[in-house]
């Protein structure tokens, strides 16, 4: 019953304070005529009726206007217990709803500041309207009692919708939050998954390019090494587009066990492949090693690989001399890898490199290392990447590299 009566009253407010008024007007007018045996009712009820009407047109206005609507009951209750009229809870019923207005719709500070003066107001008028006797306690303390319970009962109705709005809004936010991390989960997977895209394919089309380029070029005096590169040809696109169906199979999985499996993901382990199709395209690469080598976690070794790829990718297209440079380094818990080719220098067309540079940057960023790509000083490219052994956080790979290095 309580929960319907606080749903009609939010939904129709307006009616609410209008019986809220009426009722009060009643109470008022029948508290005038409480008497005891020192404190008889006057005999006059007019001035407690025209009061009583007072109070209720002000309390129509107690939600907009709280202070108004305490000064007014609260002036008008002054008046009829200064007439002798005793302060029982029904004449004081227009000044306590006042009251729980201005507890419910101010600040803590605000209600202070209005209700004490408003209760030695009245205690006052009250005590000395008649002589003390009796009625003593019922015209002091039990004016401040009755005063007193609105507003602990406003402070509570203030407090608890404070407590809602704040659940309210932690709720709101979590959902933005929600929906924001979905939106982040989102970006980062397409980023992933175009990088991906990009490596496989960009690679083993430029490594196409160069094997037809080269078999059409020995074709008419060298049939027979023609034929040799374009049968690794057909080598080269079947692994791109084995890589391909890997790389977009991500994007159908379905979970049922009939779902074809995908390919491992490529590490290190496949560098001799690579090796091997570079050189099928014209381009010779040397491999060294120093340090113990160690194993690296699968996130490290994926990334290795293709920051590789994309760097032989470069050199199969641009080194002029057909010859590339990789260098492994095993140091610090780290492995720093450099690949080199010579020439002349090579500028890259767009500010800060183009997709093959932003790719390798965000790969080795993604598992806490650090990539430095551009033209030597005399001629050609390098790539220099420091990856940690296993995923740490970029703060913690900056701070682990040796002074000479960074």
């Amino acid at each position: 019953m309580t929960s319907y009566l606080e749903r009609f009253a939010g939904r129709h407010p307006h009616v609410a304070d209008a019986v809220m008024a009426v009722a009060l007007c009643a109470c008022m007018v029948f508290g005038a005529e409480v008497s005891t045996t020192d404190s008889p009712a006057p005999v006059n009820p007019w001035p407690a009726r025209i009061l009583a009407l007072l109070c209720g047109a002000a309390l129509l206005k107690a939600r907009r206007c709280p202070r108004a609507a305490l000064v007014i009951t609260a002036a008008s209750a002054a008046v009829l217990t200064g007439l002798g009229h005793l302060p029982s809870p029904l004449l004081l019923a227009p000044v306590m709803a006042a009251l729980y207005w201005l507890a419910t719709l101010t600040d803590s500070r605000t209600t202070s500041l209005c209700a004490y003066p408003t209760m030695a107001v009245l205690v006052a008028t009250s005590l000395s309207a008649v002589p003390i006797g009796d009625d003593f306690m019922l015209r002091s303390v039990g004016t401040v009692f009755w005063l007193l319970l609105p507003l602990a009962l406003g402070g509570l109705s203030r407090f608890r919708r404070a407590y809602l709005e704040s659940v309210q809004a932690r709720a709101a936010h979590a959902e933005h939050t929600r929906e924001e991390e979905a939106r982040l989960r989102v970006a980062e997977e397409r980023m992933r998954i175009a990088r991906e895209l990009h490596d496989a394919v960009a690679h083993h089309m430029a490594v196409a390019h160069a094997q037809a380029g080269t078999a059409a070029h020995l074709a008419p005096t060298r049939p027979e090494q023609a034929q040799k590169i374009l049968n690794d040809l057909v080598g080269t696109t079947t692994s791109a587009l084995l890589e391909l169906r890997a790389t977009v199979g991500v994007l159908r999985q379905t979970g049922s066990p009939e779902a074809d499996s995908l390919e491992p993901a490529p590490g290190l382990g496949r560098l001799p492949e690579l090796v091997a199709a570079c050189a099928s395209a014209g381009l010779t690469v040397t491999v060294t090693t120093e340090g113990e080598k160690r194993p690296l976690s699968p996130g490290v070794d994926l990334t290795a690989y293709r920051i590789i790829q994309e760097a032989l990718t470069n050199a199969t297209k641009h080194a002029s001399d057909h010859e590339a440079r990789v260098q492994f380094s095993y140091a610090h818990a780290r492995l720093r890898i450099t690949v080199t080719n010579d020439g002349p220098p090579v500028a890259p067309t767009v500010p800060g490199g183009g997709y093959g540079l932003m790719g390798m940057r965000e790969r080795a960023a993604s598992v806490g290392g650090d990539l430095r790509a551009g033209p030597r000083p005399d001629g050609g490219f390098e790539v220099d990447a420091t990856l940690p052994l296993q995923p740490r956080t970029r703060a913690e790979a900056l701070a682990d590299r040796p002074e000479e290095t960074r």
